[in-house]
C-alpha cells in the first residue's frame, strides 16, 4: 500500500484528513502515533522534525498539513467526491471557508484546550478570554453564512472536512449558543455524514484524554 497516514484518531486535524480519505474510499495504512511506541514516534520525527500531524507519505514523498494532504489526494487520488472543485473560482470559495474553520474555530479552540493543560500559575486568562470571544464572533458570522447553504461552500468539500472536527470540538470547548440555529444544524449534518461519523467512532476510546472533560453526547 503506497499511502501511509501518520496520525492520531482524536486529533481534529487528523480527523480532517481522515474524512477526505473515507469520503472517497482511498486505501491507506494508518500509522497510529503513540508515545508508548518509540519506534513509530522516531519514524515520524525523521519524516517531519516539526512533529505536527497528520503527515501523509506516498511512495517516499512526504506531505504535511491536513489541507495540503487533501489537496494532494484530490490531485493524485481523485474519487467520486471532488473535495477541491476544478473550477478556480469555486475552489477559492472552498479554500476560503477551509481557512475560516482552521483559523477562527480550530485555533481558538486549541488555545483554550492547551491552556487547560498548563499549571494554573502559567495559564493565560486573557488569551483564553480572547479565544472565547473569537469563537462567539465566528459562530455569529457562520450562522448568517449558513442560512442558505447545506454545506460550507456548495457541495461537500475540503471546507466541510475542516468544519466537521472544528465544530465538533468547539461545542465541547465553548458551547455553540442555541440562538445560532444554523451552526447547530450544520454541526448535526456533519455528524451524520458517514465519513465523519466513522472518524468520531474511531476516536471514542480517547475521550477521557480531553482536558476540559468530554460531554456525554455526540
Amino acid at each position: 500500500m503506497s499511502l501511509k497516514l501518520y496520525a492520531h484518531s482524536f486529533s481534529s486535524y487528523c480527523q480532517k484528513a481522515l474524512i477526505a480519505l473515507y469520503e472517497n474510499g482511498t486505501p491507506f495504512e494508518f500509522r497510529l502515533l503513540a508515545h508508548d511506541d518509540p519506534r513509530i514516534m522516531a519514524e515520524f520525527a525523521e519524516l517531519w522534525p516539526i512533529r505536527r500531524f497528520p503527515v501523509l507519505v506516498d511512495s517516499g514523498r512526504t506531505v504535511m498539513e491536513a489541507s495540503i494532504i487533501i489537496e494532494y489526494l484530490s490531485l493524485h487520488y481523485p474519487g467520486p467526491v471532488a473535495l477541491v472543485p476544478a473550477d478556480a473560482r469555486a475552489a477559492l470559495d472552498v479554500r476560503g471557508m477551509d481557512r475560516f474553520f482552521d483559523n477562527y474555530i480550530s485555533t481558538p479552540v486549541q488555545k483554550i484546550v492547551t491552556d487547560r493543560l498548563r499549571p494554573k500559575a502559567e495559564r493565560d486568562t486573557r488569551g483564553v478570554a480572547e479565544a472565547r470571544a473569537m469563537l462567539d464572533t465566528a459562530y455569529a458570522w457562520l450562522d448568517k453564512t449558513m442560512a442558505d447553504r447545506e454545506w460550507a461552500a456548495g457541495t461537500f468539500s475540503l471546507a466541510d472536512c475542516a468544519a466537521a472536527p472544528a465544530l465538533f470540538y468547539a461545542d465541547w470547548t465553548h458551547a455553540i449558543d442555541p440562538k445560532f440555529t444554523q451552526v447547530r444544524a450544520y454541526r448535526e449534518r456533519l455528524l451524520a455524514r458517514p465519513s465523519f461519523a466513522r472518524a468520531v467512532d474511531e476516536a471514542r476510546p480517547y475521550r477521557p484524554l480531553f482536558p476540559l472533560g468530554a460531554p456525554e453526547r455526540d
